[in-house]
């Protein structure tokens, strides 16, 4: 397995992910209580993806230093999109807004430090 191309991989599929993410977002943030379930399983399972990606890159090959905590950032927003998904969008309860919030900034955090990671990996 290669390191950058796992970087890179997992860039994409956060990329998409995190469009997913803002769509979800926008839709809640207008007034609506959820998004569509499809919508939130998409995004949920291209994230998890590229989460299981890393974190099987991490054990096996290793990954720079930056890339390892914007995998701890990812874990940690993925347990609170669990959290969102399991106590709030299946039991069609309005999503609380400032859990969304907290979920994004984790994952854009992460996602800016996998950038920087994949960033420095190339132009070394």
């Amino acid at each position: 397995m290669e390191p950058l191309l796992t970087l890179k991989t997992a860039s994409v599929l956060l990329a998409v992910a995190a469009l997913g993410g803002l769509t979800m977002a926008g839709i809640r943030f207008g007034g609506k209580p959820q998004p569509p379930i499809w919508l939130a399983m998409l995004h949920g399972f291209l994230a998890a993806a590229a989460v299981t990606l890393l974190l099987y890159a991490y054990c096996t090959v290793g990954l720079p230093t930056l890339a390892g905590w914007a995998l701890l950032l990812f874990l940690i927003a993925a347990a609170g999109g669990a959290f969102l998904n399991l106590n709030y969008h299946w039991k069609m309860q309005p999503l609380p807004m400032g859990l969304i919030a907290g979920h994004a900034a984790l994952a854009v955090a992460g996602f800016a430090l996998l950038l920087a990671a994949t960033w420095t990996a190339m132009h070394v």
